[in-house]
């Protein structure tokens, strides 16, 4: 089983943004939505944990995509690209840089997180820095 690791190190009201590593090294970056104590549907960040990710057509974007599973309270949960935090619901959205809760070259960071992952087993921790 590949491990991932998301270390959150930007935590403001509206939004979270963090680093995604694989085992040798940094992947890409990474925005969220806000952690709260209480979800919020659509505008909270899931839960620190860790978690087991598959590779699975996505419904909503009609390409195979990675979904986190037994996500408490949540459901659907993938990572994905986007640049702000209107472009996801809970998910984890990817991307080459980042500057004041913007992702850059969100599509490239896909590309490269899907070629890391391929269609291993994989799991992902989400944790503080």
């Amino acid at each position: 089983t590949m491990k991932f690791r998301l270390v959150r190190d930007v935590l403001t009201p509206s939004y979270t943004m963090g680093q995604l590593f694989d085992e040798i090294g940094l992947v890409c970056s990474t925005l969220e939505d806000a952690v709260r104590p209480v979800k919020i549907p659509g505008e909270t960040a899931i839960p620190y944990g860790s978690y087991e990710v598959r590779v699975t057509m996505s419904p909503r974007f009609k390409v195979p995509l990675p979904i986190l599973l037994n996500v408490p309270n949540f459901e659907g949960v993938r990572i994905h690209a986007g640049n702000t935090k209107d472009d996801t619901e809970g998910c984890i959205l990817v991307g080459l840089s980042r500057n004041n809760g913007v992702l850059l070259n969100s599509q490239k960071a896909l590309a490269r997180v899907m070629a890391v992952m391929g269609d291993k087993p994989c799991t992902l921790s989400i944790v503080k820095p």
